[in-house]
C-alpha cells in the first residue's frame, strides 16, 4: 500500500501502518499525549453480528487484527508508543477484556509505568442470556519515566466545588471506574468503533495542554483527531484503512481549532497542602475543634472552618482529627 499524507495546517494524518508511519514520520521523545482505541482482535469486520444496529451507516474497511497475531501486533506498536513519548510523556489505551493480557504484556514489557487502569461503564452493552452483560471496557493510562507528567487536577472542577449532596465534585471526576454514554447515531456515518466526544474530552483535560503534541496509532473515525484539535492540541495519526482514512479526513478538515476548548474554574489554592503539620497547627486544630463542636456546630461545618483557618484540604483536616483522636 501506497503511502499518503494529508496536512491540516499543523497537523499530520498518514494513511499507513502505525508502525511503519511512526518510524517514517515520529522523531523519538516527541509526543506528549497518545490516546488511541486499537482494533480488539474480536472479528470487529463483522461487529453487526455482536451489535443490534443498521450496518448500513457504518464505514467500510475497518481492519481487524487476527486474533493468533494479537500479541507480537500489540508489542510492536506499544514499543514504538513508548519509543515517541517524551520523558513524562502519557498513554492512554482503550481495551476490551478479550485480549487484555497481552495488551498488558506488551506495556509490562516497556518502561512506561502504570498510573491508572480505569473501567469505562457505557452504554448499549452485549445482550446475553446466560452469562452477566458485558458493558465496561478498560482504560490503561500509563506514562513515561524521566520527566514530568501533566496532570491538570482542577481542569473540569476546582477542589471546593461541591454537588447538591455536597460531595467533591472533583474527587468524583477523578474516581477510576467512568459512567460515560456512547454516541448514539441513528442514520449517522460511523466508524465502525467510536469513542465518544466526552471521554476524549476528559481525557485530553487532564492530561495535556494546549499546544501539547497528541498522537493517535489507530485514527479510525477520527474522534482523537476531532477532539484534540478543537482543543487546541497539534495532532498526528496513523490509519491503515485507506477507504477510512479518505472518509474522515474531509471531515477533520471542517474541524475549527479551539471550538471545544473551555475555560477551565477557577482554580482552588491550599495553601498547606502537602505541608508537614507543625505542632503548633495541631493543637490549633484540636483546640478549635472543641471549642466548634461544643458551640453545636455540624462536622461539615467544623471542618470547613479548620480547612478555611489552617488553610488545608478537607481531607487532610478530617484524617488529622481522626489521627488525634485515636492518640
Amino acid at each position: 500500500m501506497a503511502e499518503r499524507i494529508e496536512r491540516i495546517g499543523e497537523h499530520v494524518f498518514v494513511n499507513a501502518d502505525c508502525v511503519r508511519g511512526a518510524i517514517a514520520h515520529v522523531r523519538d521523545g516527541s509526543v506528549d499525549l497518545i490516546v488511541t482505541d486499537p482494533p480488539y482482535g474480536i472479528k470487529g469486520d463483522r461487529l453487526d453480528r455482536h451489535y443490534n444496529r443498521d450496518e448500513r451507516f457504518v464505514d467500510d474497511g475497518y481492519v481487524e487484527v487476527d486474533a493468533r497475531k494479537y500479541k507480537a501486533f500489540s508489542r510492536a506498536w506499544i514499543a514504538q508508543a513508548e519509543r515517541v513519548l517524551k520523558p513524562g510523556g502519557q498513554l492512554y489505551v482503550v481495551s476490551g477484556y478479550t485480549n487484555l493480557y497481552d495488551v498488558l504484556g506488551a506495556l509490562r514489557a516497556t518502561r512506561l509505568r502504570e498510573i491508572n487502569h480505569i473501567i469505562w461503564k457505557y452504554n448499549f452493552g452485549v445482550y446475553t442470556s446466560s452469562k452477566f452483560v458485558s458493558s465496561h471496557y478498560h482504560i490503561l493510562y500509563y506514562a513515561k519515566p524521566g520527566g514530568k507528567r501533566t496532570f491538570n487536577l482542577q481542569s473540569r472542577f476546582a477542589l471546593d466545588e461541591t454537588a447538591g449532596d455536597g460531595r467533591s465534585l472533583n474527587y468524583r471526576d477523578r474516581e477510576d471506574v467512568w459512567t460515560i454514554k456512547r454516541e448514539y447515531k441513528p442514520g449517522k456515518r460511523k466508524n465502525k468503533n467510536e469513542l465518544p466526544k466526552a471521554l476524549l474530552q476528559k481525557l485530553l483535560a487532564y492530561s495535556s495542554k494546549e499546544g501539547d503534541l497528541v498522537c493517535d496509532f489507530f485514527l479510525g473515525g477520527g474522534s482523537t483527531a476531532a477532539v484534540a484539535i478543537g482543543m487546541n492540541r497539534r495532532f498526528i495519526g496513523f490509519e491503515i484503512s485507506e477507504r477510512t482514512f479518505s472518509s474522515r479526513v474531509p471531515d477533520l478538515r471542517k474541524i475549527i481549532p479551539g471550538s471545544l476548548q473551555e475555560t477551565p474554574p477557577a482554580p482552588h489554592v491550599v495553601r498547606n497542602r502537602g505541608k508537614s503539620w507543625s505542632p503548633s497547627e495541631v493543637e490549633h486544630l484540636q483546640v478549635r475543634f472543641r471549642e466548634l463542636h461544643a458551640s453545636g456546630a455540624t462536622q461539615g461545618a467544623i471542618v470547613a472552618t479548620l480547612s478555611a483557618e489552617l488553610e488545608r484540604g478537607a481531607w487532610a483536616i478530617r484524617k488529622r482529627l481522626r489521627s488525634s483522636n485515636q492518640s
